[in-house]
């Protein structure tokens, strides 16, 4: 059961998908563009084109637990991608999975322009590994 990782953002989107028996996630090219609705296409799109049976969707929450800003322009990002797919659409708390993204690259000295090219998706491949690591 093939799955899809995306970790919504402003200006970039970063997606990952999980292998087939949804054990692993791996990371997805970033897609770039602020507007919602095109994110959501683009979405759809590469969920069809992948075959994924469901899609996680990073929810940005406040340390606390309550959702701020990011966590409603996300809401209403998953509201338009649930018009466009027919598999479902899963929010997963995404605390702190920037962090460990920005770890890793530490570990992996990466650097500059690659490291903001590669944060978004490897924060997609965490979230969506977090729920995977849930299902077991």
């Amino acid at each position: 059961m093939k799955s899809l990782g995306i970790d919504f953002g402003d200006s970039r989107t970063g997606f990952a998908v999980s292998d087939e028996l949804g054990f692993g996630a791996g990371t997805l090219d970033n897609f770039k563009s602020g507007s919602i609705y095109k994110v959501a296409e683009y979405a759809a799109k590469l969920s069809n084109e992948l075959g994924v049976s469901e899609i996680v969707v990073g929810f940005p929450k406040n340390m606390n637990g309550t959702v701020g800003e990011r966590g409603e322009k996300t809401k209403m990002f998953v509201e338009k991608l649930e018009e466009l797919v027919d598999v479902p659409v899963i929010l997963w708390d995404e605390r702190l999975t920037t962090v460990s993204a920005h770890n890793l690259m530490n570990v992996t000295n990466v650097r500059g322009k690659k490291r903001k090219e590669s944060v978004d998706s490897i924060s997609a491949a965490f979230i969506l590994q977090s729920y995977l690591d849930s299902k077991r």
